[in-house]
């Protein structure tokens, strides 16, 4: 192996043991407001491969326990099985609570269902989604309404309504999605909910509800949120400690060493 091929190992290597040692699990002990529990939740995770995403159910679990989440929902693009998943897993592991629940993904609106056991078809109208997660005894939480969906939601779905995401990472971006998300709020006039909209980039609850439940169980987090007792809040800043900062930085340029370094060929014979 050249110097350059060295080179990159070392770095790869010091950005993996950094990497572990600045990875501390986030503390979050329990609190009690009103004579409720404070709870940390994040409404809107998908796992692969049931979505777009980068982690298996089990390992959503073990991220949101790294992130001090209490309960998630993993919502799978237009299934509930990878929620199911999640969910047996963090009882058997002793996870936080996980919630089944889908993502209804339409051309006309998107929905997250939660705490339901079958998944509800997408192609109909938001109102009749949302009386099928109800008998179902879930929560419908209207996904980043931004104005491009307002037409799917008309005065009947809106007043089914259990919730709607007034704080989402788009909250982040420029445009006007943030005062979109506000504008439907304001007209909804329902539980708020932060969520990361999680996909395996970016941190799990960087955006999250805070819900004040009777308990950690998924049927006191579902009345909670019927209830309205819910704030849309910003997770902890990320880690920015020199450690965290010397793990990227040697990822990065070990990688970049990596990719461009390219072994010379031996002479060919003549």
């Amino acid at each position: 192996m050249t110097a350059a091929g060295w080179t990159s190992g070392v770095l790869l290597a010091l950005a993996l043991a950094t990497g572990t040692i600045s990875d501390v699990p986030r503390a979050n002990p329990p609190a009690m407001r009103n004579g409720y529990r404070v709870l940390a939740v994040d409404f809107h995770v998908h796992g692969f491969p049931s979505s777009w995403a980068t982690l298996a159910p089990w390992d959503l679990v073990l991220e949101a326990r790294r992130q001090g989440l209490d309960a998630i929902v993993i919502a799978g693009h237009n299934n509930v099985w990878a929620g199911k998943l999640g969910r047996w897993f963090s009882r058997l592991a002793g996870g936080p609570t996980v919630l089944a629940g889908e993502e209804i993904v339409s051309p006309r609106y998107h929905m997250i269902a939660a705490g339901i056991d079958q998944g509800v078809e997408w192609n109909q109208p938001a109102a009749s989604a949302i009386a099928e997660v109800h008998r179902q005894g879930g929560i419908a939480i209207a996904a980043h309404p931004t104005a491009a969906f307002w037409p799917a939601w008309d005065a009947a779905a809106v007043r089914m309504l259990d919730g709607t995401e007034v704080l989402q990472p788009i909250s982040y971006l420029p445009g006007r999605a943030s005062y979109e998300l506000q504008e439907f709020y304001e007209r909804a006039r329902v539980a708020p909910i932060g969520d990361s909209d999680y996909h395996g980039l970016g941190p799990m609850g960087l955006c999250r509800t805070r819900v004040l439940a009777r308990d950690n169980s998924e049927n006191a987090i579902l009345e909670a949120v019927r209830a309205g007792r819910t704030s849309a809040e910003r997770g902890p800043a990320p880690d920015r400690s020199a450690t965290a900062a010397v793990s990227r930085a040697c990822a990065l340029l070990g990688l970049s060493i990596a990719l461009i370094w390219k072994p010379k060929r031996p002479p060919e014979e003549v």
